[in-house]
């Protein structure tokens, strides 16, 4: 409100000028906001996934699914639920970095050649893409700062530009941990199609040489074990062959 004074000009209220001056200042977050900021801080979401990592080695210590192996399968379970099952929990346990060469032996040894290849490398798929989703929802955000070292930036920088020709060279090369591809993977900036395709192809040798030796563990003196074995042996004697001769390139330099 303007008010007239003696010289004939306009003047503003104390009132209205006060009102003018106000500054609105923000009411402070609240506690569900504040909570929720924390939860979905980066660091938050790796604490989550380690958590859940360990939970799963833990509850595979408790159940011990090797025993599949010596026990066989459970009765009641049969015929093609059987096999779904065991894919199932063959994806879920990989997550918690149970050995693959044991999954794959058993899923022979229960199934024989033919459905033990399908509800192996189905559960490999499984395992890759439960690992690479957990690894880039959870952990990318807040790993990705830390690939300062030489190596690490390497395998980013392979996995992010020529994702699927890397992933199904580590795939086809024993000797790499399926957990530690699954992960350096989602950290990277890879897309997650190329990703499965180039594990299922590159996991087709191994799962069908470990697949074929579980089923025919009982006769160890027939061909097909023999050659099964050999697929084993020889592609894991050449790798290490390779890893060694290549080893200078892992040196950091000086």
């Amino acid at each position: 409100m303007l008010d007239a004074n003696r010289s004939g000009t306009a003047t503003a209220s104390p009132q209205a000028t006060a009102r003018e001056l106000t500054i609105a200042v923000p009411a402070p977050p609240g506690f569900g906001a504040r909570c929720t900021r924390v939860l979905r801080s980066p660091w938050s979401r790796l604490s989550l996934l380690v958590a859940l990592l360990a939970a799963a080695g833990a509850s595979v210590l408790l159940f011990e699914p090797q025993k599949l192996m010596t026990q066989g399968w459970p009765p009641h379970v049969a015929g093609t639920t059987a096999v779904v099952v065991f894919a199932v929990a063959y994806g879920l346990i990989t997550v918690a970095f149970v050995p693959r060469p044991l999954l794959n032996l058993a899923a022979g040894a229960l199934f024989g050649s033919a459905l033990g290849m399908g509800a192996a490398m189905a559960g490999t798929v499984l395992g890759a893409w439960i690992s690479f989703v957990l690894g880039r929802m959870l952990g990318q955000e807040a790993l990705r700062p830390l690939l300062r070292g030489r190596l690490l930036r390497a395998a980013d920088n392979q996995f992010s530009k020529h994702g699927f020709r890397s992933m199904l060279a580590v795939r086809l090369f024993p000797g790499v941990p399926f957990w530690a591809a699954n992960y350096a993977a989602a950290v990277s900036r890879m897309r997650c199609t190329p990703f499965l395709v180039a594990t299922a192809l590159g996991s087709i040798p191994n799962v069908a040489a470990y697949v074929v030796a579980g089923a025919r563990a009982s006769t160890p003196t027939s061909p097909v074990f023999l050659i099964s074995v050999a697929a084993i042996v020889v592609p894991a004697l050449a790798g290490a062959v390779v890893a060694w001769r290549k080893r200078h390139h892992l040196r950091p330099r000086r």
